[in-house]
């Protein structure tokens, strides 16, 4: 159903490159969007053989030598999931409204106060049967399937060499999981995550489902993953002339559903919320006038009237009060839910060892990440313990099984990458013999290097050790922070009444407020920064830092203002805990040394 409105106010956003690959399979029969990562088509390939063969639909491989593999690869597999969700809704459409069957759980989950779920129970209190029939009906023409949503990370766009020759732009990876996305049989979103990247946007134009049909509908949108308004209205000022139109703005906090965590210049998650919600209609109407003129321009068709454009946000959200709070005072289309659905085994691909580790983990945010951005990561996990044991045995570095980060050519091209062997022996060797680096800046400067670890073949563990395809992989998994208010494995069931309110699966009292914690991170990140300036290791400017302390005293009055109107519950431990923050950072003094 093209442009269907989800029932359900929440999604379950991309994690890693494994845990989500087949989450569709679990939820979007109920109404529920999911996000998938393209990144590795190795994975993809893997999944689409174990899924055909569960499923007895027809498997033909698709061989990394293949031309135009990748692109392939992922079509073939995103068809196939489309293919099974419709099969499902079929079937659960045409089951009966008895207790357990899929049609009553699908309106079971649903949040109690939506329109659907209200018609639901006015069906199960009607006692005239033929009525009773008659609303059974109605409401199985308003079940609809959640968004198979895909992610590309815009910054894992490793060229494609073929004998020493670099190929084309359009067999970049990015480039080629857009193509595979384009051409499937999806009507969903595409999430670009990780920042601007113009030549992959660019060649979002030569994919006709990214423009509107003759009804004006699109059936493949575009969804932006930003930190803040002004990287929004970058992209999508850049994408509007181009005639694409972003229906999604999706606001992420450092507190982030796992995996990379984004750091931007101290801007805080309540006050970016703030302004997309006082700015949005300006904001729509601005790029509308864009995209209607690059519509004109290629003689495309254009309505007078913007396509819908939706704000949701996501990162760090742990309680139903939290999550309605920002739905309801932000006017928010959805709330991503991450790192609690590990522990729904329903849902997420995670093997048995990583679930018992999740249970007592306490995800901390490294510099692990051969990307160079700060990542979410726990000190027990199998692929954590392989990269300290690599070290021990003076073999440091992991063996580039699949390449997808080979993105740094400081020693030359083609590009490797910063977590494999082959780099940090180099990087080792060249840190040696820098004659510059004190004693302390050549110990800082191998930690770092030596900190790399893979996140390609051994984030892909959940799913290769859970579908028995790999069982000697390292396993790696990047829980967001929020996951230590959680231990125990749930049902999709109990999550779902959690995020809704319906019960609480929380096991800290005494968690902190999601604008509390990310303030906390903001905090400890500006003072990770000013160390590394003591240490005479790469640090922002003096003056991005003073505008980093800025912007955080700035987000502070925000929440204090925002707290004595708002809230309702707990201003007065919310109050407490942000007067500790505003102490700790009017204390904070800002190098005048600090290197650009």
């Amino acid at each position: 159903m093209p442009n269907a409105k989800s029932p359900h106010r929440f999604y379950i956003p991309i994690m890693g490159t494994g845990f989500t690959i087949d989450t569709a399979l679990a939820v979007a029969k109920y109404g529920i969007s999911s996000v998938l990562s393209l990144v590795d088509d190795v994975l993809i390939e893997q999944m689409r053989k174990c899924w055909c063969e569960r499923t007895c639909e027809p498997y033909q491989a698709i061989s990394a030598t293949e031309h135009d593999s990748r692109a392939k690869r992922i079509t073939a597999y995103l068809n196939l999931l489309n293919k099974l969700v419709q099969k499902q809704i079929a079937k659960l459409k045409s089951s009966l409204f008895e207790s357990d069957s899929e049609i009553t759980r699908y309106f079971e989950l649903l949040p109690d106060d939506g329109n659907e779920k209200q018609a639901y129970q006015a069906m199960l209190s009607e006692s005239n049967e033929q009525k009773k029939h008659h609303l059974q009906q109605s409401l199985r023409q308003q079940i609809i399937p959640g968004s198979i949503d895909v992610n590309i990370m815009t910054k894992i766009d490793r060229p494609a060499f073929r004998e020493g020759k670099m190929l084309p732009y359009e067999y970049s990876d990015a480039a080629a999981a857009l193509r595979g996305y384009a051409q499937s049989d999806l009507d969903s979103s595409v999430v670009f995550s990780a920042g601007f990247n113009p030549h992959l946007y660019g060649y979002l134009t030569q994919f006709e489902d990214f423009f509107p049909d003759q009804n004006n509908a699109l059936k493949k949108r575009i969804c932006l993953k930003v930190s803040d308004y002004r990287s929004a209205t970058i992209q999508g000022k850049y994408l509007a002339k181009h005639g694409l139109w972003v229906s999604e703005y999706r606001i992420e906090s450092p507190l982030n559903c796992g995996g990379h965590a984004f750091i931007n210049d101290g801007q805080l998650f309540g006050p970016i919320l703030e302004e997309f919600k006082q700015r949005k209609d300006e904001f729509v109407e601005s790029l509308h006038a864009l995209y209607k003129n690059a519509l004109k321009n290629l003689k495309k068709i254009c309505s007078d009237n913007p396509h819908p454009v939706k704000i949701t946000a996501q990162g760090g959200v742990g309680t139903h009060e939290e999550h309605e709070f920002l739905m309801n005072h932000y006017k928010l289309d959805a709330v991503g839910w991450g790192s609690p659905f590990l522990l729904v085994p329903e849902v997420t691909n995670v093997d048995a060892e990583q679930l018992n580790q999740l249970l007592t983990a306490q995800p901390y945010l490294s510099n692990s990440s051969p990307l160079g951005i700060p990542f979410w990561n726990i000190t027990m996990s199998a692929s954590e313990n392989a990269r300290r044991q690599h070290i021990e045995q003076g073999t440091p570095g992991s063996l580039c099984r699949k390449g997808f980060a080979k993105l740094n050519t400081e020693f030359g091209e083609p590009p490797i990458c910063m977590a494999s062997r082959e780099y940090q022996q180099m990087k080792l060797e060249a840190l040696e013999n820098d004659t510059s680096l004190s004693d302390q800046q050549l110990n800082a400067l191998k930690e770092i290097t030596l900190n790399k670890s893979c996140i390609c073949h051994d984030l892909a563990a959940g799913a290769t050790i859970k579908n028995n395809i790999d069982l000697k992989v390292t396993g790696a998994i990047c829980p967001g922070p929020n996951l230590v208010s959680f231990n125990k494995i749930v049902s999709l069931k109990d999550m779902v009444a959690h995020i809704y309110g319906r019960l609480s699966l929380l096991t800290n009292p005494d968690r902190p407020h999601l604008f509390i914690s990310e303030l906390r991170l903001q905090i400890n990140y500006l003072l990770g920064e000013i160390k590394n300036i003591s240490l005479g290791l790469p640090a922002r400017s003096q003056q991005k830092l003073c505008e980093v302390k800025d912007n955080l005293s700035k987000g502070v009055t925000y929440y204090q203002n925002l707290a004595k109107e708002k809230f309702t519950e707990h201003q007065e431990k919310f109050l407490s805990a942000l007067q500790e923050l505003q102490k700790e950072l009017e204390a904070i003094l800002i190098p005048a040394l600090a290197q650009k």
